[in-house]
């Protein structure tokens, strides 16, 4: 199974945007394709042994619209001329305005019953350069009613046709000498309408360009050329020219151009964008370099490791695009209802054109076209994904990558907080605190031993042991047989001879006999985290390791206890050292003691009481918790962002990011069904309106005035979504 994700054009609403995707998920060789009608993109899972691109994009074809190829490769295009030809086209409808209506206004530009021959070719004249103008709509309309997939451009084409109809009918009753015919042509309603359609969409082009534009920031972190060192020579070159393994160059100021490892040379580099670690970083010779960071003080040559695609900045933008097209519950609600919109619709206008024409013949055609045209199926296909898109937006500015929509719903619903301790509450920076060394060995002799296993460890207490060979320029021994066991610690072997590092658990699995129970409980009251070195069975050292508590966490847990969510510590630290932090921190909720497996087990515990658990971890050890859990949340340092099983990914490292994502969940849930319940109320007062049900007390809409309403109705939604940007969030 393959994914990809390919621009769109041509959809107009959700009824596109829906037809669009119904039709593709009924091809063979899709497993499932999923439309995004506010980023104009499909994303599609499908077998490849069937299917290539120029397949699926020949299906989309034939579905009655364009592919515009890969989404993330589509190059920003040259100034539109769309702006210059609705100015012409706003003076134009100004001026058939004045010719067909002045004279509502006293202003007689051509009196129609002195000059009846002048005004219908003016009037003519006029309506066509608007079809030629609202061709795409017209032939949009046309085309996916022939698919039966009719959207809105249906619903306009056939009242425009209509109001044409029906005009031409009268021109030549007209010509037949019947002068009062002149009252009933429709040709400034066709031309208007599509006017006012073609404005609307005019404006939610650009709403829709305001809601990406977090992501378009995202993409343009990187710099657009790079200097590589080629034959001793110092080369610029665009960023598509650069390949893997290439030398590249970044001076002080500059951005570092693509994901690499240091090979020469020593800076300091801002990588707040991706961490949010406000200080720079120290680089120096085979330290990791990310694409987007500024080179601050120093001079640096690199080798390009991954590029283009597979960049991390790349590989955010494509959580980020790919959760936006995915759909959150509740979005599925409106599409299913969406579908059903257009033929509805166009029931209720036929209605009205047959009621009308027994008890109000004069306002049949108009009211069938008011029907047709103020009917908004894009403010309720729209109420859902554009305030998922702005959201999305809001998260990734945030450090906040959330890889499914369904999360931004769902997260306001949560009831518990499971946190994992070392690098989650803490930052996992461990220290060593405390050495009690029973063997004949030096400290240093036994810190080379141990930091030369646990170097090839990812767990966050490796960190102090090889810190120490680092700072004190120890070279690691060979290693042997090296194994990993989870929740118990590392093994492998040195000279032949079989070296264990852990925790009291794994003396107990090796049946190694403990008579050092005093200072372990001595080092647990003081905070410290255990471990044990083992060699062949006897025991050579203890060790106390520390770490620091994140300057946060105690405000964060604070405020979660506020909102009535329940924060709880899930570690396999000991009780005793778990107990310490939590106190400190304020968490009374602590299982400490626990394996991978049994995180897990504890996390369903929680789920079958009637908790909604979100789970915070660091991603690695504590991936099956992460999935088990309802919502799964990784802090995430680096670049490892593509292999991270968590739903949700911090890549600030900040605890507060936690809070901002139940605050924009909180926030987007409330705008959807703010948005939704608008989109229904303004089809449920308008609609009735426009079939002239109340047209005996006065109360009546014409197509002009109906795609006015429509245009309303859509800014209304899109302005409602965008006020999520505005949203206080924490530092």
């Amino acid at each position: 199974m393959k994914t990809i994700v390919l621009g769109v054009s041509g959809m107009t609403c959700s009824a596109c945007s829906n037809g669009l995707e119904k039709y593709l998920n009924k091809q063979s060789g899709i497993y499932l394709a999923v439309v995004n009608l506010v980023l104009e993109n499909v994303q599609i899972e499908y077998d490849e042994t069937i299917l290539d691109r120029k397949k699926i994009e020949k299906m989309i074809e034939e579905a009655g619209f364009s592919s515009t190829g890969i989404y993330q490769e589509q190059k920003q295009e040259g100034k539109d001329s769309s702006f210059s030809k609705l100015i012409i086209m706003t003076t134009l409808a100004i001026l058939l305005m004045l010719v067909s209506m002045g004279h509502m206004f006293h202003i007689s530009l051509i009196d129609k019953k002195e000059f009846p021959i002048l005004y219908i070719v003016t009037l003519m004249i006029l309506t066509i350069s608007f079809l030629i103008y609202g061709k795409d709509i017209l032939k949009s309309g046309v085309k996916n009613l022939y698919h039966r997939m009719p959207n809105m451009d249906t619903l306009v084409s056939i009242g425009v046709w209509s109001s044409l109809l029906y005009s031409i009918y009268h021109v030549i009753r007209i010509l037949q000498g019947d002068l009062s015919s002149l009252d009933h042509l429709y040709f400034e309603s066709a031309a208007l309408v599509i006017y006012f359609v073609k404005l609307g969409r005019s404006l939610d082009h650009m709403s829709k360009e305001k809601t990406k534009e977090a992501i378009q920031q995202l993409v343009q972190i990187t710099p657009s050329f790079a200097i590589i060192k080629k034959d001793g020579k110092e080369v610029e070159v665009t960023l598509d020219e650069i390949k893997k393994g290439d030398i590249l160059i970044a001076k002080p100021g500059s951005k570092i151009a693509v994901d690499g490892v240091v090979i020469s040379g020593t800076t300091h580099v801002d990588e707040a964008f991706l961490t949010g670690e406000s200080k720079p970083i120290k680089k120096e010779v085979e330290s990791k370099v990310i694409a987007g960071s500024i080179n601050y003080d120093g001079y640096i040559e690199y080798e390009a490791q991954r590029i283009g695609k597979d960049s991390t900045i790349s590989e955010i933008v494509r959580l980020v695009v790919e959760a936006t097209a995915s759909k959150a519950p509740i979005a599925k609600i409106a599409d299913r209802i969406s579908g059903y919109f257009v033929f509805v619709v166009f029931g209720l206008a036929l209605i009205a054109l047959l009621g009308n024409l027994l008890f109000n013949p004069s306002f049949a055609i108009t009211s069938f076209v008011s029907v047709l045209v103020v009917a908004c199926p894009c403010s309720l296909g729209l109420a859902t994904p554009l305030a998922i898109v702005v959201s999305e937006g809001l998260c990734a500015s945030h450090g906040i990558l959330v890889k499914k929509s369904e999360v931004l719903e769902n997260a306001n619903k949560v009831t518990a907080i499971v946190f994992d301790k070392t690098g989650t509450l803490t930052y996992g920076t461990l220290k060593i605190k405390e050495i009690k060394n029973y063997s004949k060995l030096s400290t240093e002799k036994l810190l080379q031993l141990v930091g030369s296993l646990e170097k090839n460890s990812t767990h966050p207490i490796a960190r102090a042991f090889t810190t120490y060979l680092e700072e004190h320029q120890l070279i690691t021994i060979p290693i042997d047989n090296y194994q990993e066991e989870s929740g118990l610690g590392i093994s492998g072997e040195i000279d032949g001879k079989k070296i264990l590092l852990g925790n009291a658990k794994m003396l107990k699995k090796h049946r190694i006999k403990n008579n050092h129970l005093e200072e372990e409980n001595q080092l647990t009251n003081q905070g410290n985290s255990i471990l044990y070195v083992v060699e062949d069975q006897k025991i050579l050292a203890l060790i106390g390791v520390n770490d620091v508590i994140r300057t946060n966490a105690k405000e964060v847990i604070q405020e979660l206890s506020k909102r009535n969510i329940l924060p709880i510590m899930l570690t396999g630290d000991n009780e005793k050292t778990a107990q310490v932090i939590a106190k400190e921190i304020g968490i009374t909720e602590v299982i400490a003691n626990v394996s991978p497996k049994e995180k897990t087990k504890q996390i369903e515990k929680y789920q079958e009481e009637g908790y909604y658990v979100m789970m915070c971890g660091d991603g690695i050890n504590d991936s099956p918790a992460l999935a088990t859990s309802n919502i799964g949340i990784s802090i995430s340092q680096g670049t490892d962002i593509a292999k991270d099983s968590a739903d949700v990914i911090l890549t600030k490292n900040d605890l507060n990011s936690i809070l901002n994502l139940l605050t924009i969940s909180q926030k987007t849930l409330r705008i959807i069904k703010q948005n939704l319940f608008w989109a229904f109320f303004y089809n449920i007062l308008m609609i009735p309106i426009a079939m002239g049900l109340f047209y005996s007390i006065g109360i009546k809409i014409n197509p002009m005035l109906a795609s006015i309403a429509m245009i309303f109705s859509s800014f209304t939604v899109t302005l409602n979504a965008l006020r999520l940007k505005k949203i206080k969030l924490e530092r």
